[in-house]
């Protein structure tokens, strides 16, 4: 009777020993797979309003020089960018919580990734190039200013004479692909990251809890001396094997 038991008996506890330990692994595969794209796509998002995208361009009549505006995406949407970053640093929240908390977190990153998406996609046109264009050159003046630049031709397009370059009459050129695309496609990542948050988050290990159970500010039992004693006399580290008392060593 107790030969047959043995092996059915150890069958299921290395069964159940197995199960959790794959799954367990899947779960931190799924978990590092979602923050790296959301990451990626804030990232990405980050990247893309910092690059050009359009330009407002004034040609000038002789002997005047002609003028040339960059505008970014920064520029024309600067929540996106807030966005990206905000969502950054929602990532680490994600990995400091667990249960419903985790849930919010991943709620936030997908409204924040469907703003992003619908902010960088929308239509854009002459007049609001302008008007980051006015506000660009206004900038760069008054930091050149601040700086104890001269403000000129040299210095910034069209700042102190009324900021020329970016006219109602001036001529704007669009050239935000391949970025405002771009930036679509991380908001969209950081989207489908944070519904995906949102549902398994909760399955996902949270490092918190790791290090609780690490560094639970409990010290480990030490021998009385007398087993420390029988303890040294027969190799055995004690710091290795504390004793069952819990009582400090010299107590």
């Amino acid at each position: 009777m107790t030969g047959g038991s043995a092996p059915g008996g150890t069958a299921p506890s290395g069964a159940g020993a197995s199960g959790p330990a794959v799954g367990g692994a899947a779960a931190r595969r799924e978990y590092a797979f979602v923050l790296g794209t959301a990451a990626a796509g804030a990232v990405l998002v980050l990247l893309s309003v910092r690059q050009g995208w359009a330009q407002v361009v004034r040609t000038a009549p002789a002997p005047l020089p002609s003028s040339t505006v960059r505008v970014s995406g920064q520029d024309l949407v600067p929540a996106a960018g807030a966005l990206a970053v905000a969502s950054l640093a929602a990532l680490a929240a994600v990995i400091a919580t667990r249960g419903l908390p985790r849930r919010l977190v991943g709620v936030f990153l997908a409204v924040s990734g469907a703003l992003m998406a619908g902010l960088v996609s929308a239509g854009v046109g002459s007049a609001d190039v302008l008007a980051a264009a006015r506000g660009a050159v206004i900038s760069q003046a008054g930091s050149a200013i601040a700086g104890g630049g001269a403000a000129g031709p040299g210095t910034a397009p069209g700042a102190g004479t009324g900021t020329p370059g970016v006219s109602a009459a001036a001529h704007v050129v669009m050239s935000s692909f391949p970025w405002r695309p771009l930036a679509a496609v991380g908001g969209l990542a950081v989207l489908a990251a944070g519904i995906l948050v949102a549902w398994r988050g909760p399955r996902w290990p949270a490092m918190s809890s790791r290090y609780s159970r690490a560094g639970g500010g409990k010290t480990q039992p030490v021998a009385d001396p007398p087993a420390l004693w029988e303890s040294l006399s027969r190799g055995i580290d004690p710091t290795e094997h504390p004793g069952k008392t819990g009582r400090p060593l010299g107590s």
